[in-house]
């Protein structure tokens, strides 16, 4: 008996855990998602862009700064995915409605005159505001990745 409750106790953690991931970034956050900025996988914090000069992301364990000057290029793209966790835990519903996912990679040159790369999952509250100051600040023009992203940007 004691077993099948750790076993539904499993169960039911790993549909929570998976049902959490399921859901894209919230609000004006953002999560670095990969690239070779150094920046821990899944580090979630602000993409901060109200200095002048710099672009800065701070997690808990770290800081991660570039000047605007040395962006090389910036992108958009979205994914749009079906909301699985969701359904089984909540409502089959669920599986009718759609998480939309939206992706900034920036490319810059480091200190040592490096190609580097960054990118990033914007919450759906951050991505117009972030990609404009992004663009007139750098002088780079955005690449959409379609013309879905194109509009989600252009709002």
């Amino acid at each position: 008996m004691r077993t099948l409750a750790f076993r539904a106790a499993g169960l039911l953690l790993s549909f929570i855990l998976m049902a959490q991931s399921a859901f894209p970034v919230d609000g004006k956050k953002a999560q670095y998602i990969g690239g070779t900025a150094g920046i821990p996988d899944k580090a979630e914090a602000v993409l901060d862009t109200s200095s002048a000069n710099i672009v800065t992301f701070q997690w808990k364990q770290g800081k991660w700064e570039i000047p605007y000057s040395a962006v090389t290029g910036l992108s958009y793209g979205q994914h749009a995915g079906r909301r699985v966790a969701v359904a089984i835990l909540v409502s089959p519903l669920a599986l009718f409605s759609k998480k939309r996912r939206h992706y900034l990679t920036v490319e810059y040159t480091d200190a040592q005159g490096k190609a580097q790369a960054a990118v990033f999952e914007l919450g759906k509250d951050a991505i117009r505001t972030t990609l404009t100051i992004l663009e007139v600040r750098t002088g780079k023009s955005i690449e959409y990745e379609d013309d879905e992203a194109r509009k989600s940007g252009n709002k």
